[in-house]
């Protein structure tokens, strides 16, 4: 299996963290998203859309869209609660976090981190949802351990990504005192170091 992602790409680094959590063997192929690589002719065959994290297995199938893709590696395993209930709780925080996390933590760490903006530019309507994606998080794990439940889950790992670095999107999670605790909690199962 082949990995093509972006090392500073959270949505790229789920994929990584479940093949190394689940010991499943891959090759990461480094992708330059700024430099185009996602546009090639080659590339476009395996993606269309042109986006990175894409996987090509060793059958010729390729897959894309980073929950999908961790969905598909983790199938069977713990990071899918074998209740039913759970399993669809968790995919309801997979969906959320692509739909109201990640389009504003994430976009506004791109534009500090990657287009130089200073915490003052960033578009104050992003912000705002970041933070009420932010109080939505820090509400649920004030009454539950991860995610789904007493168990990390798919759920934990995708909404781990762009949470953790958080701060280089301008936002303080200094009054978080929940979310810290499941960060922590979430990279120690995972064998991540702290984020920095």
């Amino acid at each position: 299996m082949k990995i093509y992602g972006d090392s500073n790409s959270g949505n790229c680094l789920k994929v990584k963290w479940v093949c190394d959590k689940l010991a499943l063997p891959y090759q990461w192929i480094e992708i330059d998203t700024r430099k185009g690589e996602t546009r090639t002719a080659e590339f476009l065959k395996m993606n269309g859309a042109g986006q990175v994290p894409t996987v090509a297995f060793d059958d010729g199938r390729t897959l894309a869209q980073s929950n999908a893709i961790i969905r598909y590696l983790a199938r069977d395993s713990a990071l899918i609660p074998r209740d039913a209930f759970a399993a669809a709780k968790m995919d309801e925080w997979l969906f959320w976090e692509q739909y109201s996390h990640e389009p504003y933590i994430a976009v506004c760490r791109f534009q500090m981190v990657y287009l130089g903006r200073s915490a003052s530019e960033l578009d104050p309507e992003k912000v705002k949802r970041g933070y009420a994606a932010l109080d939505r998080m820090e509400q649920h794990l004030e009454t539950i351990s991860f995610f789904a439940g007493d168990a990390a889950s798919l759920a934990d790992v995708s909404l781990l990504a762009y949470t953790r670095v958080a701060h280089e999107g301008g936002f303080d999670l200094a009054r978080y005192a929940a979310i810290r605790r499941w960060i922590g909690e979430t990279e120690t199962y995972l064998g991540l170091a702290p984020a920095r």
